[in-house]
Order: C-alpha cells, then structure tokens, then sequence
C-alpha cells in the first residue's frame, strides 16, 4: 500500500520467512552454515531452536534452497500434530515413496529401499520436522528409530529437529536421553543487538529499493529495538505498521507518537514497559510523554 509512496519496489518487512531479505548475522550464518556443515557431512541429527520469530523458518527456507540446488532429496513436515500413522503417510508423500502410504511397515521398507540406493550411489537424504517442539513422545521414539539408519559412511538420513526453546527443555526430560545422545550440532537463535537491528531494518529497506532510507531515525530504530526485544518478526511487524501510519499521515518521517501508536495497537509487551530511554537532545515534550520529565500545570 505505502511502497510508491516512498519509493520502495515491494514491502520491506513482509511477514514471510523470504530467503531474499535474509539478513545475514553473524548467529543466522553459523546456524545455516552447521545446517549445511551437517547435512553434508552426514552427521544424523541436527537441531535447531530459538525464540519465536527469531528466524527458524527462514533457516529451514534457505535450508531447503540448497538442498534444491545440490538435488538432495529432503521431506518437510511442517505440521508437528500429528499420530504416528500420519507421519508416515506424509514422509512417504513428501519422498514419493511407491508404497502403500497408509501401512508403517511398507512405508519403512520403501524407505530403508530409497536410503540404501542412495546411499550406495554416495548420496544423502534429509528429513526436515519444524515446530519439532510439538511432537508427542510416541512420534520423537519414530523419528530417533529412524536416525539409526546408517552405513560405513555415515547417516543415510540426516535428521533436523527446528522448534521453540521447549524443545530444548523436552529433550532434557528422562525418557528423551537416548535422543538427545544422538544430537551431533545443536544451533540456537536469539534476538538482534541494538546495533544488528539497525543493520537490519536498514538492509531490509536497502532491498526494497531504498539504500540510505532517512524514512526512520537512527534513535527510533534503537527504540524499535527496545521494544522487539530484537526479535525479527517483531521488527516487521512493527516498521510495517510505522511505515503504514506514516504513509496514512502523509509523512516520509516516522515519529515516536506513530510508535507508541503502533506498539499500544500491537499490545506489545516489553520488560518493564520502562520509560523510553531519551537520546541527547531529545525534544523535551517528548520527555514529559514518558515520564522522564514531570508535565507543568496547564500541560
């Protein structure tokens, strides 16, 4: 709606976990590169966690570009409710495994079939389980049965477990040890620093078409940053609406008001909700708005 309006050639910070707007920080390089590094070498089972809205998605998206490019077979289950016999009929699905797809026992057989063929021809196949904080107990027993598939080489399937910090946290519980034991790299994401959040909106902009974009300041950006807590979607969400109020007030400068607007329609809750923390030179009714100097009588 508000791209012509400041010269963008599409939305900047789209909710969609898009490969292209990957901003490349120096925690999503190495998740991505031990994805690969694990995928490539073989390694079983790889896990991935972090706080929502940290970049999961878009780890597994760009996961899955090159596993295209390198013409790896993979499976993806994005739906981790699942009964055992329903994650047997969609592995077999996502594989094309030409089997009765409704009976475990041929699914495995197709299965353990497709591996060895292509593991015989020095080739590998991945399996890819998101939101894997969801699985019930009887579907994580499936999944680590399935990962001792394995010939001199290696793994014949490499395994990769992306979800919330609760996985973490269940794969410590007692009667996860033996999976846990089986975990060769372990990745987690976390929020933005302040600094890497202004890096971020900035590249975000810059490849929507806008490289030195002036639309949101330096002081704001840190603020956004406060109130996200570092946390990507978050950062969309919230320069989306900002971006949005101020095309709606006909304004190329966002301004604090527009986010406390924003941050209040949003019902984002952030530690505290302590005062904004004011910048030098800050004008002084903005201070008074959060508290940081007392209002006059008459104000």
């Amino acid at each position: 709606m508000y791209n012509a309006f400041f010269g963008l050639s599409q939305n900047p910070f789209n909710m969609s976990p898009d490969p292209t707007f990957l901003f490349r920080s120096p925690q999503h390089e190495e998740a991505l590169a031990n994805l690969i590094y694990g995928v490539q070498s073989r390694k079983g089972f790889i896990v991935l966690t972090g706080e929502v809205g940290t970049g999961k998605t878009t780890m597994l998206e760009c996961l899955r570009d090159f596993l295209n490019a390198q013409q790896i077979a993979f499976a993806s289950l994005f739906n981790s409710r699942l009964t055992v016999e329903q994650f047997f009929e969609l592995l077999a699905y996502d594989l094309d495994l030409r089997c009765n797809r409704r009976s475990k026992t041929e699914v495995l057989l197709s299965l353990n079939h497709m591996l060895l063929e292509r593991a015989t021809a020095g080739r590998t196949t991945v399996l890819i389980v998101d939101e894997a904080h969801n699985l019930d107990w009887d579907v994580l027993e499936e999944i680590r049965l399935l990962g001792n598939l394995e010939n001199r080489r290696g793994k014949m399937l490499q395994i990769i477990l992306s979800g919330q910090q609760e996985l973490d946290r269940k794969l410590e519980a007692p009667e996860f040890r033996q999976l846990k034991q089986r975990i060769a790299l372990r990745c987690m994401l976390r929020g933005f620093s302040a600094q890497e959040t202004i890096a971020y909106i900035n590249s975000r902009m810059a490849r929507a078409g806008v490289k030195d974009q002036q639309f949101i300041s330096h002081d704001l950006m840190e603020e956004i940053h406060f109130r996200s807590q570092g946390i990507p979607r978050l950062i969309n969400a919230i320069c989306d609406n900002l971006l949005l109020t101020a095309f709606a007030m006909e304004t190329h400068t966002a301004t604090v008001e527009m986010l406390d607007e924003v941050t209040v329609d949003m019902r984002l809750e952030y530690p505290g909700e302590r005062p904004f923390r004011a910048p030098a030179n800050y004008p002084e009714q903005h201070l008074r708005r959060h508290g940081q100097i007392p209002f006059r009588v008459g104000e």
